[in-house]
């Protein structure tokens, strides 16, 4: 093996090693971001207003986590994309709840929720370009 074919390939494993990482760091970022949601909910106040956002924020906000490792196991591209597309769905559910949550003023911690917002739109953003991608090598560039 020639000299610049090693280093060829000892790039594509770094490659491919660091592809390994952000998928599980997106996974841990989708489980720390669920169980913020947790928190959130948690401290929501005993009302009737509190407990309707709270169980509503708990379903949608810690799906995408979950869903996220059903993605991972896809049985096709197409069933990637749909899985990836509910993750998606998911997480714009979560960031109008906690808009909701902040404009109304049930959490206290202001910062906790606007870090919170950013989070989620970061997390939104990924997951749009990673749909598109997916659906560009599928051969398809549908919004």
């Amino acid at each position: 093996m020639k000299e610049n074919d090693r280093l060829t390939s000892a790039y594509g494993q770094i490659e491919n090693a660091q592809r390994r990482d952000v998928k599980y760091d997106l996974e841990e970022r989708l489980l720390d971001f669920a169980v913020r949601i947790i928190e959130i909910v948690e401290a929501l106040p005993d009302t009737r207003t509190g407990n309707h956002i709270a169980g509503q924020l708990l379903r949608c906000g810690t799906s995408a986590a979950p869903n996220y490792g059903e993605a991972q196991s896809a049985e096709s591209r197409k069933d990637f994309v749909h899985k990836m597309k509910i993750c998606l769905k998911e997480l714009r559910e979560t960031n109008v709840w906690v808009k909701i949550v902040q404009r109304r003023d049930l959490f206290k911690r202001k910062g906790e929720l606007e870090a919170l917002i950013g989070e989620c739109n970061e997390l939104i953003s990924i997951f749009v370009k990673s749909i598109k991608t997916a659906r560009n090598n599928m051969g398809t560039a549908k919004e």
